[in-house]
Protein backbone atom coordinates (compact mmCIF):
# COMPACT_ATOMS: atom_id res chain seq x y z
CA UNK A 1 0.00 0.00 0.00
CA UNK A 2 1.27 3.47 -0.84
CA UNK A 3 -0.10 6.96 -0.75
CA UNK A 4 -1.35 8.42 -4.00
CA UNK A 5 0.89 11.46 -3.97
CA UNK A 6 1.91 13.93 -1.27
CA UNK A 7 -0.61 14.70 1.40
CA UNK A 8 -1.39 18.34 2.14
CA UNK A 9 -0.93 19.82 5.56
CA UNK A 10 -3.43 22.13 7.18
CA UNK A 11 -6.54 22.28 9.28
CA UNK A 12 -8.28 18.89 9.19
CA UNK A 13 -11.80 18.90 7.82
CA UNK A 14 -14.61 16.37 7.66
CA UNK A 15 -14.98 14.96 4.13
CA UNK A 16 -16.81 11.73 3.28
CA UNK A 17 -16.71 9.23 0.45
CA UNK A 18 -19.92 10.73 -0.95
CA UNK A 19 -18.39 14.22 -0.84
CA UNK A 20 -15.44 13.06 -2.93
CA UNK A 21 -17.54 11.20 -5.48
CA UNK A 22 -19.95 14.10 -5.95
CA UNK A 23 -17.10 16.59 -6.25
CA UNK A 24 -15.62 14.70 -9.22
CA UNK A 25 -18.98 14.11 -10.86
CA UNK A 26 -20.79 11.08 -12.32
CA UNK A 27 -18.66 11.07 -15.44
CA UNK A 28 -15.75 9.59 -13.48
CA UNK A 29 -17.03 8.00 -10.27
CA UNK A 30 -20.31 6.57 -9.08
CA UNK A 31 -21.31 5.10 -5.72
CA UNK A 32 -22.46 1.49 -6.12
CA UNK A 33 -22.91 0.64 -2.42
CA UNK A 34 -23.19 3.55 0.00
CA UNK A 35 -21.90 1.74 3.06
CA UNK A 36 -21.16 3.84 6.14
CA UNK A 37 -20.14 6.93 4.13
CA UNK A 38 -17.10 7.18 6.38
CA UNK A 39 -14.73 10.11 6.60
CA UNK A 40 -11.76 10.20 4.24
CA UNK A 41 -8.40 11.66 5.24
CA UNK A 42 -6.13 10.08 2.64
CA UNK A 43 -6.04 8.32 -0.74
CA UNK A 44 -3.95 5.15 -1.07
CA UNK A 45 -3.19 2.65 -3.84
CA UNK A 46 -3.68 -1.05 -3.07
CA UNK A 47 -0.43 -2.93 -3.72
CA UNK A 48 -0.55 -6.67 -4.58
CA UNK A 49 0.29 -8.75 -1.50
CA UNK A 50 0.34 -5.72 0.81
CA UNK A 51 -2.08 -4.79 3.58
CA UNK A 52 -4.93 -2.84 1.99
CA UNK A 53 -5.94 0.45 3.50
CA UNK A 54 -5.82 2.22 6.79
CA UNK A 55 -8.35 4.05 8.92
CA UNK A 56 -9.82 7.02 7.07
CA UNK A 57 -8.29 6.09 3.69
CA UNK A 58 -9.99 5.73 0.33
CA UNK A 59 -8.41 2.63 -1.23
CA UNK A 60 -7.93 2.56 -5.01
CA UNK A 61 -7.96 -0.94 -6.49
CA UNK A 62 -5.67 -0.08 -9.39
CA UNK A 63 -4.15 -3.55 -9.88
CA UNK A 64 -7.27 -5.69 -9.38
CA UNK A 65 -7.58 -8.63 -11.77
CA UNK A 66 -11.25 -9.50 -11.30
CA UNK A 67 -14.24 -9.80 -8.92
CA UNK A 68 -12.49 -12.23 -6.54
CA UNK A 69 -9.63 -9.79 -6.05
CA UNK A 70 -12.14 -6.98 -5.51
CA UNK A 71 -13.92 -8.97 -2.77
CA UNK A 72 -10.60 -9.69 -1.06
CA UNK A 73 -9.68 -6.00 -1.22
CA UNK A 74 -13.01 -5.02 0.31
CA UNK A 75 -12.49 -7.44 3.19
CA UNK A 76 -8.95 -6.22 3.88
CA UNK A 77 -9.91 -2.55 3.62
CA UNK A 78 -12.93 -3.01 5.89
CA UNK A 79 -10.82 -4.78 8.50
CA UNK A 80 -8.37 -1.86 8.44
CA UNK A 81 -11.17 0.69 8.90
CA UNK A 82 -10.75 2.28 5.47
CA UNK A 83 -13.38 4.76 4.33
CA UNK A 84 -14.17 2.98 1.07
CA UNK A 85 -12.84 1.18 -1.99
CA UNK A 86 -12.76 2.31 -5.63
CA UNK A 87 -13.01 -0.50 -8.21
CA UNK A 88 -13.08 -0.09 -11.97
CA UNK A 89 -16.01 -1.29 -14.04
CA UNK A 90 -17.17 -3.95 -14.73
CA UNK A 91 -15.89 -5.57 -11.51
CA UNK A 92 -17.61 -2.94 -9.37
CA UNK A 93 -21.01 -4.06 -10.71
CA UNK A 94 -20.39 -7.78 -10.19
CA UNK A 95 -23.08 -9.18 -7.84
CA UNK A 96 -20.45 -10.90 -5.65
CA UNK A 97 -18.60 -7.64 -5.15
CA UNK A 98 -21.76 -5.71 -4.32
CA UNK A 99 -22.92 -8.38 -1.85
CA UNK A 100 -19.55 -8.29 -0.12
CA UNK A 101 -19.68 -4.51 0.19
CA UNK A 102 -23.17 -4.61 1.70
CA UNK A 103 -22.19 -7.40 4.09
CA UNK A 104 -19.13 -5.49 5.28
CA UNK A 105 -20.86 -2.10 5.38
CA UNK A 106 -18.13 -0.71 3.14
CA UNK A 107 -18.56 2.05 0.58
CA UNK A 108 -18.02 0.69 -2.93
CA UNK A 109 -17.27 3.22 -5.67
CA UNK A 110 -17.12 2.45 -9.39
CA UNK A 111 -14.51 4.02 -11.66
CA UNK A 112 -16.29 4.43 -14.99
CA UNK A 113 -14.92 2.31 -17.90
CA UNK A 114 -13.54 5.21 -19.93
CA UNK A 115 -11.83 6.92 -16.96
CA UNK A 116 -8.09 6.83 -16.37
CA UNK A 117 -6.67 5.79 -12.99
CA UNK A 118 -3.89 8.37 -13.37
CA UNK A 119 -6.36 11.19 -13.90
CA UNK A 120 -8.64 10.13 -11.05
CA UNK A 121 -5.74 9.72 -8.62
CA UNK A 122 -4.61 13.26 -9.40
CA UNK A 123 -8.12 14.66 -8.95
CA UNK A 124 -8.82 12.76 -5.72
CA UNK A 125 -5.47 13.74 -4.28
CA UNK A 126 -6.14 17.41 -5.02
CA UNK A 127 -9.61 17.24 -3.47
CA UNK A 128 -8.37 15.59 -0.27
CA UNK A 129 -5.49 18.04 0.02
CA UNK A 130 -7.94 20.89 -0.53
CA UNK A 131 -10.02 19.65 2.38
CA UNK A 132 -6.91 19.39 4.55
CA UNK A 133 -6.02 23.04 3.96
CA UNK A 134 -9.23 24.85 3.06
CA UNK A 135 -7.98 28.34 3.85
CA UNK A 136 -6.68 28.91 0.32
CA UNK A 137 -10.08 29.95 -1.01
CA UNK A 138 -13.28 28.34 -2.15
CA UNK A 139 -12.44 28.04 -5.82
CA UNK A 140 -9.33 25.93 -5.92
CA UNK A 141 -5.68 26.35 -5.15
CA UNK A 142 -3.71 29.11 -6.86
CA UNK A 143 -1.78 26.43 -8.78
CA UNK A 144 -4.89 25.27 -10.62
CA UNK A 145 -5.78 28.83 -11.63
CA UNK A 146 -2.23 29.52 -12.76
CA UNK A 147 -2.36 26.40 -14.92
CA UNK A 148 -5.57 27.63 -16.56
CA UNK A 149 -4.00 30.97 -17.48
CA UNK A 150 -0.92 29.16 -18.82
CA UNK A 151 -3.15 26.94 -20.96
CA UNK A 152 -4.99 30.02 -22.23
CA UNK A 153 -1.65 31.52 -23.29
CA UNK A 154 -0.69 28.27 -25.02
CA UNK A 155 -4.00 28.17 -26.87
CA UNK A 156 -3.53 31.79 -27.94
CA UNK A 157 -0.13 30.92 -29.41
CA UNK A 158 -1.59 27.97 -31.33
CA UNK A 159 -4.35 29.96 -33.03
CA UNK A 160 -2.49 33.29 -33.02
CA UNK A 161 -5.50 35.01 -31.46
CA UNK A 162 -6.87 36.13 -28.06
CA UNK A 163 -8.40 33.29 -26.00
CA UNK A 164 -10.69 32.90 -23.00
CA UNK A 165 -11.53 29.74 -21.06
CA UNK A 166 -15.14 29.75 -19.89
CA UNK A 167 -17.37 27.42 -17.90
CA UNK A 168 -20.80 26.20 -18.97
CA UNK A 169 -22.41 29.36 -17.52
CA UNK A 170 -20.23 31.61 -19.71
CA UNK A 171 -18.17 32.75 -16.73
CA UNK A 172 -14.53 33.51 -17.52
CA UNK A 173 -12.13 31.18 -15.70
CA UNK A 174 -8.95 32.39 -17.42
CA UNK A 175 -7.82 34.43 -20.40
CA UNK A 176 -4.66 34.77 -22.43
CA UNK A 177 -2.33 37.67 -21.77
CA UNK A 178 -2.64 38.59 -25.41
CA UNK A 179 -5.86 40.47 -26.18
CA UNK A 180 -4.50 42.89 -28.78
CA UNK A 181 -7.04 42.06 -31.48
CA UNK A 182 -9.98 41.59 -29.12
CA UNK A 183 -13.31 43.25 -29.91
CA UNK A 184 -15.43 45.26 -27.42
CA UNK A 185 -17.45 42.16 -26.50
CA UNK A 186 -14.27 40.29 -25.50
CA UNK A 187 -12.99 43.21 -23.43
CA UNK A 188 -16.36 43.46 -21.62
CA UNK A 189 -16.24 39.72 -21.01
CA UNK A 190 -12.81 39.90 -19.37
CA UNK A 191 -13.60 42.98 -17.28
CA UNK A 192 -16.98 41.64 -16.13
CA UNK A 193 -15.75 38.02 -15.77
CA UNK A 194 -18.73 36.85 -17.83
CA UNK A 195 -20.10 37.21 -21.35
CA UNK A 196 -22.38 40.28 -21.70
CA UNK A 197 -26.12 39.47 -21.99
CA UNK A 198 -26.52 40.87 -25.51
CA UNK A 199 -23.62 38.76 -26.77
CA UNK A 200 -25.03 35.67 -25.04
CA UNK A 201 -28.34 36.28 -26.80
CA UNK A 202 -26.51 36.30 -30.15
CA UNK A 203 -24.76 33.00 -29.37
CA UNK A 204 -27.98 31.35 -28.17
CA UNK A 205 -29.82 32.44 -31.29
CA UNK A 206 -27.05 30.85 -33.36
CA UNK A 207 -27.46 27.57 -31.44
CA UNK A 208 -23.88 27.66 -30.17
CA UNK A 209 -24.55 26.33 -26.68
CA UNK A 210 -26.78 23.50 -27.91
CA UNK A 211 -23.96 22.32 -30.16
CA UNK A 212 -21.33 22.64 -27.43
CA UNK A 213 -23.46 20.61 -25.01
CA UNK A 214 -24.02 17.76 -27.48
CA UNK A 215 -20.91 17.53 -29.64
CA UNK A 216 -17.13 17.27 -29.36
CA UNK A 217 -16.65 19.17 -32.61
CA UNK A 218 -15.32 22.75 -32.70
CA UNK A 219 -17.88 25.44 -33.53
CA UNK A 220 -17.25 28.46 -35.75
CA UNK A 221 -19.53 31.33 -34.70
CA UNK A 222 -20.12 34.03 -37.33
CA UNK A 223 -19.64 37.72 -36.60
CA UNK A 224 -22.31 39.30 -34.44
CA UNK A 225 -23.79 42.73 -33.79
CA UNK A 226 -21.84 45.77 -32.55
CA UNK A 227 -18.59 44.67 -34.13
CA UNK A 228 -18.38 41.25 -32.46
CA UNK A 229 -15.79 39.24 -34.41
CA UNK A 230 -16.21 35.55 -35.32
CA UNK A 231 -15.29 32.99 -32.68
CA UNK A 232 -13.73 29.55 -32.87
CA UNK A 233 -15.12 27.58 -29.92
CA UNK A 234 -13.76 24.22 -28.78
CA UNK A 235 -15.83 22.30 -26.18
CA UNK A 236 -14.08 20.84 -23.14
CA UNK A 237 -15.50 17.47 -22.10
CA UNK A 238 -14.67 14.65 -19.71
CA UNK A 239 -16.57 11.38 -19.58
CA UNK A 240 -19.20 12.76 -21.92
CA UNK A 241 -19.86 15.71 -19.61
CA UNK A 242 -19.53 19.25 -20.96
CA UNK A 243 -17.31 21.21 -18.54
CA UNK A 244 -16.60 24.41 -20.46
CA UNK A 245 -15.08 25.71 -23.65
CA UNK A 246 -12.16 27.55 -25.22
CA UNK A 247 -13.16 30.72 -27.09
CA UNK A 248 -10.72 32.18 -29.63
CA UNK A 249 -11.31 35.42 -31.52
CA UNK A 250 -11.18 34.26 -35.15
CA UNK A 251 -10.71 37.42 -37.16
CA UNK A 252 -9.28 35.26 -39.95
CA UNK A 253 -9.63 31.53 -40.78
CA UNK A 254 -7.75 29.12 -38.50
CA UNK A 255 -5.91 26.29 -40.34
CA UNK A 256 -7.24 22.78 -39.72
CA UNK A 257 -4.00 21.57 -38.09
CA UNK A 258 -4.19 24.46 -35.60
CA UNK A 259 -7.78 23.52 -34.77
CA UNK A 260 -6.61 19.95 -34.06
CA UNK A 261 -3.88 21.27 -31.75
CA UNK A 262 -6.45 23.39 -29.92
CA UNK A 263 -8.64 20.31 -29.50
CA UNK A 264 -5.66 18.56 -27.90
CA UNK A 265 -5.31 21.44 -25.44
CA UNK A 266 -8.99 20.96 -24.54
CA UNK A 267 -8.36 17.38 -23.37
CA UNK A 268 -5.64 18.61 -20.99
CA UNK A 269 -7.86 21.47 -19.88
CA UNK A 270 -10.62 19.00 -18.96
CA UNK A 271 -8.50 17.59 -16.12
CA UNK A 272 -7.85 21.06 -14.73
CA UNK A 273 -11.54 21.96 -14.86
CA UNK A 274 -12.43 18.72 -13.10
CA UNK A 275 -9.90 19.44 -10.39
CA UNK A 276 -11.12 23.01 -10.05
CA UNK A 277 -14.70 21.81 -9.67
CA UNK A 278 -13.71 19.08 -7.22
CA UNK A 279 -11.72 21.46 -5.03
CA UNK A 280 -14.48 24.08 -5.14
CA UNK A 281 -17.08 21.48 -4.17
CA UNK A 282 -14.98 20.22 -1.29
CA UNK A 283 -14.28 23.77 -0.12
CA UNK A 284 -18.00 24.56 -0.08
CA UNK A 285 -18.76 21.42 1.89
CA UNK A 286 -15.99 22.17 4.38
CA UNK A 287 -17.20 25.75 4.76
CA UNK A 288 -20.81 24.61 5.24
CA UNK A 289 -19.74 21.98 7.78
CA UNK A 290 -17.82 24.47 9.87
CA UNK A 291 -20.59 27.03 9.70
CA UNK A 292 -23.09 24.36 10.69
CA UNK A 293 -20.97 23.48 13.73
CA UNK A 294 -20.66 27.14 14.72
CA UNK A 295 -24.43 27.66 14.45
CA UNK A 296 -24.98 24.65 16.68
CA UNK A 297 -22.62 26.10 19.26
CA UNK A 298 -19.55 24.01 18.49
CA UNK A 299 -16.10 25.27 19.38
CA UNK A 300 -15.04 27.46 16.44
CA UNK A 301 -11.51 28.34 15.55
CA UNK A 302 -10.12 31.69 16.53
CA UNK A 303 -11.81 34.70 14.92
CA UNK A 304 -14.73 32.58 13.79
CA UNK A 305 -12.74 29.96 11.93
CA UNK A 306 -11.00 29.90 8.56
CA UNK A 307 -13.07 31.37 5.79
CA UNK A 308 -15.31 33.45 8.07
CA UNK A 309 -15.11 37.24 7.88
CA UNK A 310 -14.47 39.34 10.95
CA UNK A 311 -17.47 39.95 13.20
CA UNK A 312 -19.88 41.02 14.38
CA UNK A 313 -22.18 38.76 12.39
CA UNK A 314 -25.87 38.06 11.99
CA UNK A 315 -27.51 34.74 11.18
CA UNK A 316 -30.16 34.96 8.46
CA UNK A 317 -32.71 32.23 7.78
CA UNK A 318 -33.34 32.17 4.03
CA UNK A 319 -36.86 31.37 2.94
CA UNK A 320 -38.02 30.26 -0.50
CA UNK A 321 -41.20 28.84 -2.03
CA UNK A 322 -41.96 25.22 -1.31
CA UNK A 323 -42.00 25.18 2.47
CA UNK A 324 -40.64 22.22 4.45
CA UNK A 325 -38.92 19.37 2.69
CA UNK A 326 -35.67 18.90 0.89
CA UNK A 327 -33.47 21.91 1.57
CA UNK A 328 -31.35 21.32 -1.53
CA UNK A 329 -33.64 23.19 -3.97
CA UNK A 330 -33.69 26.18 -1.62
CA UNK A 331 -29.91 26.07 -1.36
CA UNK A 332 -29.59 26.01 -5.15
CA UNK A 333 -31.96 28.97 -5.54
CA UNK A 334 -30.26 31.10 -2.91
CA UNK A 335 -26.73 30.22 -4.03
CA UNK A 336 -27.65 31.33 -7.53
CA UNK A 337 -29.18 34.58 -6.23
CA UNK A 338 -26.30 35.63 -3.97
CA UNK A 339 -23.67 34.76 -6.57
CA UNK A 340 -25.55 36.79 -9.16
CA UNK A 341 -25.30 39.78 -6.85
CA UNK A 342 -21.57 39.40 -6.29
CA UNK A 343 -21.17 37.17 -3.20
CA UNK A 344 -18.92 34.62 -4.87
CA UNK A 345 -17.96 32.74 -1.69
CA UNK A 346 -21.26 32.71 0.22
CA UNK A 347 -21.44 31.38 3.77
CA UNK A 348 -24.50 29.14 3.48
CA UNK A 349 -25.39 26.01 5.45
CA UNK A 350 -28.44 23.85 6.01
CA UNK A 351 -29.30 22.84 9.55
CA UNK A 352 -32.36 20.92 10.80
CA UNK A 353 -34.10 21.32 7.45
CA UNK A 354 -33.60 25.10 7.34
CA UNK A 355 -31.20 27.18 5.25
CA UNK A 356 -28.99 29.79 6.92
CA UNK A 357 -26.54 32.46 5.79
CA UNK A 358 -23.91 34.14 7.92
CA UNK A 359 -23.74 37.84 7.04
CA UNK A 360 -21.62 40.58 8.55
CA UNK A 361 -23.20 43.33 10.61
CA UNK A 362 -21.51 46.02 8.50
CA UNK A 363 -19.82 46.00 5.08
CA UNK A 364 -16.15 45.06 5.32
CA UNK A 365 -13.39 47.17 3.90
CA UNK A 366 -12.32 45.61 0.63
CA UNK A 367 -15.40 43.36 0.63
CA UNK A 368 -15.89 41.45 -2.57
CA UNK A 369 -18.37 42.75 -5.07
CA UNK A 370 -19.15 46.08 -6.61
CA UNK A 371 -22.10 47.97 -7.92
CA UNK A 372 -21.58 46.40 -11.36
CA UNK A 373 -24.44 44.31 -12.75
CA UNK A 374 -26.71 45.12 -9.81
CA UNK A 375 -24.31 44.02 -7.10
CA UNK A 376 -24.22 46.22 -4.02
CA UNK A 377 -21.00 47.18 -2.25
CA UNK A 378 -20.15 45.07 0.79
CA UNK A 379 -21.39 41.72 -0.48
CA UNK A 380 -22.29 39.37 2.34
CA UNK A 381 -23.36 42.11 4.77
CA UNK A 382 -26.79 42.56 6.36
CA UNK A 383 -27.44 45.74 4.37
CA UNK A 384 -26.44 43.95 1.18
CA UNK A 385 -28.93 41.15 1.91
CA UNK A 386 -31.70 43.71 2.32
CA UNK A 387 -30.67 45.25 -1.02
CA UNK A 388 -30.67 41.88 -2.78
CA UNK A 389 -34.15 40.99 -1.56
CA UNK A 390 -35.48 44.38 -2.63
CA UNK A 391 -34.15 43.65 -6.12
CA UNK A 392 -35.32 40.03 -6.51
CA UNK A 393 -38.69 39.99 -4.73
CA UNK A 394 -40.57 41.79 -7.53
CA UNK A 395 -39.74 38.74 -9.67
CA UNK A 396 -39.52 36.07 -6.92
CA UNK A 397 -41.96 37.13 -4.15
CA UNK A 398 -41.49 33.81 -2.34
CA UNK A 399 -37.94 34.73 -1.32
CA UNK A 400 -37.44 36.33 2.08
CA UNK A 401 -35.05 36.34 5.03
CA UNK A 402 -35.47 36.55 8.79
CA UNK A 403 -32.38 37.98 10.46
CA UNK A 404 -31.34 37.50 14.09
CA UNK A 405 -29.61 40.07 16.24
CA UNK A 406 -25.87 40.84 16.06
CA UNK A 407 -23.43 38.22 17.38
CA UNK A 408 -20.24 39.87 18.65
CA UNK A 409 -18.44 36.57 19.23
CA UNK A 410 -18.73 33.07 17.71
CA UNK A 411 -20.31 31.88 20.95
CA UNK A 412 -23.30 34.15 20.26
CA UNK A 413 -24.05 32.67 16.82
CA UNK A 414 -26.50 30.03 18.17
CA UNK A 415 -28.48 32.83 19.84
CA UNK A 416 -28.68 34.80 16.58
CA UNK A 417 -29.75 31.61 14.77
CA UNK A 418 -32.48 30.95 17.34
CA UNK A 419 -33.78 34.50 16.85
CA UNK A 420 -33.87 34.04 13.08
CA UNK A 421 -35.81 30.78 13.52
CA UNK A 422 -38.20 32.50 15.94
CA UNK A 423 -38.92 35.23 13.39
CA UNK A 424 -39.46 32.64 10.67
CA UNK A 425 -42.06 30.87 12.80
CA UNK A 426 -43.89 34.17 13.22
CA UNK A 427 -43.84 34.64 9.45
CA UNK A 428 -45.10 31.09 8.89
CA UNK A 429 -47.91 31.60 11.42
CA UNK A 430 -49.05 34.80 9.73
CA UNK A 431 -48.20 37.02 12.70
CA UNK A 432 -45.50 38.75 10.66
CA UNK A 433 -45.74 39.77 7.01
CA UNK A 434 -42.69 40.10 4.81
CA UNK A 435 -44.15 42.21 2.03
CA UNK A 436 -46.26 44.99 3.47
CA UNK A 437 -44.42 46.46 6.43
CA UNK A 438 -42.88 49.79 7.28
CA UNK A 439 -39.81 48.61 9.13
CA UNK A 440 -40.73 50.79 12.11
CA UNK A 441 -41.28 47.97 14.56
CA UNK A 442 -44.99 48.71 15.17
CA UNK A 443 -47.88 46.26 15.07
CA UNK A 444 -45.91 43.37 13.59
CA UNK A 445 -44.73 45.44 10.65
CA UNK A 446 -41.63 44.38 8.76
CA UNK A 447 -39.35 45.88 6.18
CA UNK A 448 -40.95 45.99 2.74
CA UNK A 449 -37.81 44.53 1.19
CA UNK A 450 -38.64 41.06 2.51
CA UNK A 451 -35.85 41.10 5.10
CA UNK A 452 -37.25 40.82 8.63
CA UNK A 453 -34.73 42.11 11.18
CA UNK A 454 -35.13 41.39 14.88
CA UNK A 455 -34.88 45.03 15.96
CA UNK A 456 -37.58 46.05 13.47
CA UNK A 457 -40.17 43.71 14.99
CA UNK A 458 -39.02 43.54 18.60
CA UNK A 459 -42.53 44.28 19.91
CA UNK A 460 -44.03 41.33 18.04
CA UNK A 461 -41.29 39.07 19.42
CA UNK A 462 -41.86 40.23 23.02
CA UNK A 463 -45.60 39.62 22.74
CA UNK A 464 -45.07 36.23 21.11
CA UNK A 465 -42.69 35.11 23.85
CA UNK A 466 -45.11 36.22 26.55
CA UNK A 467 -48.03 34.55 24.77
CA UNK A 468 -46.04 31.33 24.49
CA UNK A 469 -45.22 31.51 28.21
CA UNK A 470 -48.92 31.83 29.03
CA UNK A 471 -49.67 28.76 26.90
CA UNK A 472 -46.87 26.77 28.55
CA UNK A 473 -48.39 27.41 31.97
CA UNK A 474 -51.00 24.73 31.23
CA UNK A 475 -53.95 27.10 31.49
CA UNK A 476 -54.18 30.33 29.56
CA UNK A 477 -56.75 31.69 32.03
CA UNK A 478 -54.98 31.00 35.37
CA UNK A 479 -58.20 31.64 37.28
CA UNK A 480 -58.51 35.23 36.03
CA UNK A 481 -61.73 36.94 34.89
CA UNK A 482 -61.50 35.60 31.33
CA UNK A 483 -62.74 32.21 32.53
CA UNK A 484 -66.12 33.72 33.38
CA UNK A 485 -66.27 35.63 30.09
CA UNK A 486 -65.40 32.53 28.08
CA UNK A 487 -68.08 30.51 29.90
CA UNK A 488 -70.67 33.23 29.24
CA UNK A 489 -69.79 33.32 25.53
CA UNK A 490 -70.17 29.57 25.27
CA UNK A 491 -73.44 29.46 27.18
CA UNK A 492 -75.18 32.48 25.67
CA UNK A 493 -73.53 33.04 22.30
CA UNK A 494 -72.21 36.44 23.32
CA UNK A 495 -68.94 37.95 22.11
CA UNK A 496 -67.38 39.27 25.31
CA UNK A 497 -63.86 38.03 24.48
CA UNK A 498 -63.61 39.63 21.03
CA UNK A 499 -65.18 42.83 22.35
CA UNK A 500 -62.65 43.03 25.17
CA UNK A 501 -59.76 42.33 22.77
CA UNK A 502 -60.85 45.13 20.41
CA UNK A 503 -61.33 47.55 23.31
CA UNK A 504 -57.85 46.77 24.66
CA UNK A 505 -56.28 47.07 21.21
CA UNK A 506 -57.83 50.53 20.78
CA UNK A 507 -57.70 51.64 24.42
CA UNK A 508 -58.94 55.22 24.72
CA UNK A 509 -60.46 55.20 21.22
CA UNK A 510 -63.87 53.50 21.36
CA UNK A 511 -64.76 54.63 17.83
CA UNK A 512 -61.80 52.69 16.38
CA UNK A 513 -62.72 49.65 18.47
CA UNK A 514 -66.30 49.84 17.21
CA UNK A 515 -65.10 50.08 13.61
CA UNK A 516 -62.98 46.94 14.07
CA UNK A 517 -66.04 45.09 15.42
CA UNK A 518 -68.26 46.65 12.72
CA UNK A 519 -70.75 47.88 15.27
CA UNK A 520 -72.05 51.30 16.33
CA UNK A 521 -70.12 52.96 19.21
CA UNK A 522 -73.28 52.79 21.34
CA UNK A 523 -73.41 49.03 20.74
CA UNK A 524 -69.81 48.81 21.94
CA UNK A 525 -70.68 50.72 25.12
CA UNK A 526 -73.61 48.40 25.74
CA UNK A 527 -71.40 45.35 25.29
CA UNK A 528 -68.83 46.75 27.71
CA UNK A 529 -71.54 47.20 30.38
CA UNK A 530 -72.72 43.62 29.88
CA UNK A 531 -69.12 42.46 29.97
CA UNK A 532 -68.60 44.15 33.34
CA UNK A 533 -71.67 42.37 34.69
CA UNK A 534 -70.35 38.95 33.61
CA UNK A 535 -66.91 39.26 35.26
CA UNK A 536 -65.08 41.34 37.84
CA UNK A 537 -62.70 43.51 35.76
CA UNK A 538 -60.51 46.41 36.82
CA UNK A 539 -59.66 47.92 33.44
CA UNK A 540 -58.15 51.00 35.05
CA UNK A 541 -55.04 48.95 35.98
CA UNK A 542 -52.30 48.93 33.26
CA UNK A 543 -51.03 45.60 34.57
CA UNK A 544 -54.49 44.07 34.35
CA UNK A 545 -54.95 45.32 30.80
CA UNK A 546 -51.55 43.86 29.77
CA UNK A 547 -52.26 40.50 31.41
CA UNK A 548 -55.72 40.29 29.85
CA UNK A 549 -54.39 41.05 26.37
CA UNK A 550 -51.69 38.37 26.66
CA UNK A 551 -54.26 35.83 27.82
CA UNK A 552 -56.53 36.78 24.93
CA UNK A 553 -53.63 36.32 22.51
CA UNK A 554 -53.04 32.85 23.92
CA UNK A 555 -56.74 32.01 23.55
CA UNK A 556 -56.77 33.32 19.98
CA UNK A 557 -54.00 30.87 19.15
CA UNK A 558 -56.32 28.04 20.11
CA UNK A 559 -59.45 29.59 18.65
CA UNK A 560 -61.43 31.74 21.05
CA UNK A 561 -65.20 31.38 21.16
CA UNK A 562 -67.33 34.19 19.87
CA UNK A 563 -70.96 35.11 19.34
CA UNK A 564 -73.23 37.26 17.28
Amino acid sequence: MRRAGPRGEGVPAVITVTDLVESLGPGLLQVVVEGRDAEVHDVVLAEPGDAAGQRGALVLGVALTGPDAAVALLEQASAAGAGGVVVKAPAARDPRVRRAARRLGAALVELRPHASWAHVVWLLRGAVDRASAPDTGAFGTPGVHNDLFALADTAAEIVDAPVTIEDTRSRVLAHSARQDTADPARLSTIVGRRVPPQVLAHYRAAGVFRRLARSDEPVLVPAGPDGTLPRLVVPVRAGGEWLGSVWAVAGRPVPAERVRELTGIASVLALHLLRLRAEAGIARRVSAGRLRAALRGGAPDSDGGPGLPGGPWRVALLGAPGGPGDVRPRLDVWESVVRRFGWHQPLLADLDGLLFALVTEAPRSGAEGSARDGAAPGCGSAAWLRHVLARVRPHDPGLYATVGGPAHSPEELPRSRAEAVELDRLVASGRLAVDAGTGTGTDADTDASGAVFLEDVWDAVVVERARAAVLRSGSALLGGPLAALEAHDRAHGTCHLVTLAAWLDHFGDPRSAARELRVHPNTLRYRLRRLGEAADLDLSSPRTRLALRLQLAALEDGGAPGGE
